[in-house]
């Protein structure tokens, strides 16, 4: 359904089992969960879907090994068991990923994890060999039933250094284990919210649509290409704005303090040698200030990050100069002889955190679990409740999502009738990771698409099953690579645009692909996109040069990126 037809259909028929504010990876997993209920939801967001936090992630599927320290037994646990099913339900964009931790010390820290589950210590106290073993012994124990990923090993200098060249020669050990690479988290939450509403006749999304006041049993919307407003009538709100949810209820006139979000900071990086040393393997490990900090393979790049910075307003959130120093010098701490410029850097990015309010000492100390803040109908004649959303993280959203879910389904007096435990997403579905079976399967797509099999294979690559959709679309038109990003073609542009609720140029080229993360875009492809955009969404000359202007703005302000 048409973005324009779902806008005249509420206005037609404003009654809504749940509106849902803010599409992030929270929100849309729980829209996807009511949804397969038979829940009658709208989710709506004030920007794209997945623009806010969930856009700035580390983009690891992790069970947060150092949130043992602080005694969180049950996050853990709960995080890796969902890193593993998010390995299983998408295996096109989440990968298994060997996590090296380099290791300076032995006995280092022993009493960190004592003191601080008791609340006696909230400076950084450097983790030596022993903590880090007994941490992972942990860590393997929560996932030995699943035998998704392997089991850690430690390795000692020489055979470190056998396998990193490039290392410190300070480092005494090594310590490897695996977590999850999500390659592209955009691509994962807006498979997952594609899916809910092609499957679900019952669902809803409309993103750049705002909240903008409600009364009694009413919420008014806001169109934010328009300007129009519309009601609609919901019997339970759920606030799932992360960063901005006491905004939102500031919106609905509550007075509320659920968040005390932290800044996250990401640099992308064009340095060949940094990451022909690193190879497959992330590196996690821990600063001279305690921060925990992380040097990842994105694709040819490589990701660093991450900061952990109280912040006051989640808008005014950007990595900083002192950040990229900050972030340059942790390089050195692993790979001293390796020189990393400021010129290297392709793509920033920072986000804030929807952490719960705090009375923590240290930005560390705060929990990564999440929470239901209740809000009753009874305040200022509401006829609904609203359950805000607080804290959580990428790696739980899909057990998050089912808290939520259940606990709405309990208001609504709905049953649960499927769960979404082992619900593949998007491209996930049916992936084969047999090399065998999956070229028979595109050598039968090539059969009636006439798409070359090596075509059908970069395009699997980065898109799993929806291969065969795509290259349907692809071969009912005149294709051609861009000539700017030969990777791509027209025709898939189009696809992308026409199928996946595109509204600005911005959002194709952040969210859709990441063709602005990994530093492909030079203002000669930034105008080829804009063309096919525009020629499949009907923009004329005014509305090009608009939207030229707002990718480049964006890209500049935000992700330090001009050309």
């Amino acid at each position: 359904m048409k973005r324009s037809e779902i806008i005249a259909s509420l206005k037609e028929m404003p009654d809504l089992d749940v509106l849902i504010v803010g599409a992030g990876v929270n929100g849309i997993a729980t829209f996807r969960d009511l949804a397969i209920n038979n829940v009658r939801v709208l989710i709506v967001d004030r920007a794209d879907f997945v623009s806010g936090a969930s856009s700035a992630s580390s983009h690891m599927a992790h069970g947060g090994i150092r949130y043992l320290e602080n005694g969180e037994f049950g996050l853990v646990r709960e995080a890796v068991r969902e890193r593993n099913r998010m390995l299983e339900n998408a295996p096109h964009i989440v990968r298994p990923l060997p996590t090296t931790i380099p290791i300076f010390r032995t006995f280092s820290g022993l009493l960190n994890a004592p003191f601080k589950f008791f609340n006696l210590l909230d400076r950084p106290a450097e983790r030596g060999a022993l903590v880090i073993k007994i941490g992972l012994i942990f860590y393997d124990a929560f996932t030995r039933k699943q035998k998704t990923v392997p089991r850690h090993r430690f390795e000692a200098q020489k055979k470190a250094r056998s396998l990193f060249p490039a290392l410190n020669r300070n480092v005494r050990f090594i310590a490897t284990y695996y977590d999850g690479a999500i390659l592209e988290p955009e691509r994962l939450a807006t498979e997952m919210l594609l899916d809910t509403e092609a499957d679900q006749p019952n669902a809803r999304a409309l993103n750049y649509v705002s909240i903008a006041g409600g009364k009694q049993n009413f919420v008014t919307l806001k169109d934010e290409l328009t300007g129009e407003t519309f009601d609609v009538r919901p019997r339970l709100l759920i606030n799932a704005a992360g960063p901005w949810i006491d905004t939102a209820n500031q919106t609905l006139g509550l007075s509320t303090r659920f968040i005390g979000g932290t800044k996250g900071s990401h640099l992308v990086i064009h340095n060949p040698e940094l990451r022909a040393a690193i190879g497959k393997n992330e590196f996690f490990f821990e600063n001279s200030d305690g921060r925990i900090v992380l040097i990842y393979p994105l694709h040819d790049k490589v990701l660093v990050g991450t900061s952990d910075l109280p912040i006051e307003n989640p808008d005014d959130a950007r990595c900083t100069p002192k950040e990229i120093n900050y972030f340059l010098d942790m390089v050195k701490i692993v790979f001293p002889e390796i020189d990393v410029k400021k010129e290297e850097i392709v793509f920033q990015f920072s986000g804030v955190r929807p952490l719960e309010f705090s009375g923590a000492k240290t930005t560390g100390q705060i929990s990564r679990d999440h929470t239901i803040q209740v809000l009753s109908g009874d305040w200022m004649g509401q006829d609904y409740p609203i359950y805000s959303l607080v804290g959580g993280k990428w790696t739980s959203f899909r057990a998050f999502a089912e808290e939520v879910t259940d606990k709405a389904l309990a208001y609504l007096s709905f049953s649960r009738t499927r769960d979404t435990k082992e619900l593949a997403i998007g491209g996930g579905r049916n992936y084969e990771r047999r090399q065998t079976e999956r070229s028979k399967q595109l050598d039968g797509i090539t059969a009636w698409t006439d798409i070359k099999t090596e075509r059908l294979e970069a395009l699997y690559e980065r898109y799993g099953t929806r291969v065969e959709e795509i290259a349907m679309f692809i071969s009912q038109g005149k294709d051609a690579p861009l000539q700017t990003l030969p990777e791509y073609s027209e025709r898939e542009i189009g696809f992308l645009v026409t199928h996946e609720k595109v509204i600005h140029l911005d959002d194709l080229i952040l969210r859709r692909t990441h063709t602005a993360k990994l530093g492909m875009l030079t203002h000669p492809a930034l105008k080829e996109l804009n063309e096919i955009t525009a020629s499949y969404l009907g923009w004329d000359l005014a509305q090009k040069a608009t939207e030229i202007q707002r990718a480049l703005q964006i890209l500049e302000d935000k992700h330090g990126v001009t050309f």
